[in-house]
């Protein structure tokens, strides 16, 4: 086994805006791992104030990673020994990786139907935080691009205008024709969330994300016992695998939904376990991509086209940069499909 790893800065087309800030820049590591013949390139890409990753110490532990790869033997040890619970990113890019090496073919980490391009993934169309007039225009693009379900982030524009944009929407598409989603990445307080639940709940929103900060337990099992609007916790998920309270978590709060992004809870392997508990629970889910460039991307879609899942998944992120990786992805009318061509 030979190890390396390679810094890259993944830039934006337009800044990126969520109520906990905008981003123009990215940091990404990618790990190129290689067995004989076989060569395969995955990616660590936390997220600043999001990932639990240690930001300042994420190239010190790239570099531990590949030194530890290129010196042992016994590869499986190596999420103990280095204490990788605490870089869920990295966690995902050597699942990844060691995945690619099963295959000769260097895209490949699971056979499917969507990898043998027979079936497509549903997705929502994102939009992004901007002037309520821009957002209706990014509504109106997607929707013409043949997108059924779109999500919106919400949170930083005045709460009276963000619902009069969707009072728009339902104007124009009814429930029926158009799901819409809506994510507030934790800008509601505990004192008026209640109260803007049952506002958004009028305009028969599928549902909303992390209305509130995460590790604000007992106030998020209460809004998931009272809502009249579907909660999806995404936030509160991070970090939880670390210490083991994932499944303690969901058998507590109880939402109706859970958001699951393997490059933030440590692969997917961690995924699989969060599904299994929602699924004993009544709990919904769906896969969503982090901003990773398109090679994380690809990975995800790909175990995504593993899973059984009866809702548009959120990986509709592949076009946000403009020094991008090619890779094996399309989106036609809402749909990703995979095409090695």
């Amino acid at each position: 086994m030979q190890a390396s790893y390679k810094k890259h800065l993944l830039q934006f087309k337009v800044p990126a805006h969520t109520s906990r800030g905008s981003y123009n820049e990215k940091v990404m590591y990618l790990l190129t791992l290689s067995n004989g013949s076989h060569v395969a390139v995955a990616e660590a890409a936390p997220l600043p104030d999001l990932s639990i990753d240690s930001m300042p110490k994420m190239e010190e532990k790239m570099l531990e990673v590949c030194t530890y790869l290129n010196e042992q033997n016994d590869i499986l040890e190596i999420y103990d020994v280095l204490q990788l619970q605490h870089f869920p990113s990295i966690q995902f890019a050597l699942e990844c990786a060691f995945e690619k090496l099963k295959y000769k073919e260097p895209y490949l980490l699971f056979h499917s139907a969507f990898t043998e391009k027979k079936e497509g993934i549903p997705i929502n169309g994102l939009v992004w935080m901007a002037s309520k007039e821009n957002m209706w225009q990014q509504i109106e693009q997607k929707i013409e691009a043949g997108y059924t379900c779109i999500k919106l982030k919400i949170g930083a524009l005045d709460f009276d205008e963000e619902c009069r944009l969707l009072e728009q929407v339902r104007k124009k598409y009814s429930a029926h024709k158009i799901t819409l989603r809506v994510d507030a990445n934790g800008a509601f307080t505990i004192d008026d969330a209640k109260q803007k639940l049952n506002d958004l709940a009028t305009f028969e929103l599928h549902s909303i994300e992390q209305p509130i900060k995460s590790n604000q337990h007992d106030a998020m099992q209460q809004l998931c016992a009272e809502t009249k609007l579907p909660i999806a916790l995404d936030e509160e998920l991070i970090g939880a695998n670390v210490i083991g309270t994932s499944e303690k978590l969901l058998n507590y709060i109880r939402p109706q939904f859970i958001v699951l992004k393997p490059t933030l809870l440590g692969g997917f392997k961690n995924c699989n376990r969060l599904i299994d508990t929602a699924s004993k629970n009544n709990i919904g889910w769906w896969i969503t991509s982090a901003l990773e460039s398109n090679i994380g991307l690809n990975a995800i879609a790909q175990y995504c086209g593993t899973l059984k899942f009866s809702m548009p998944q959120g990986l509709g992120t592949g076009a946000l940069y403009v020094n991008n990786f090619e890779e094996y992805l399309t989106v036609k009318k809402g749909i990703l499909y995979f095409d090695k061509n």
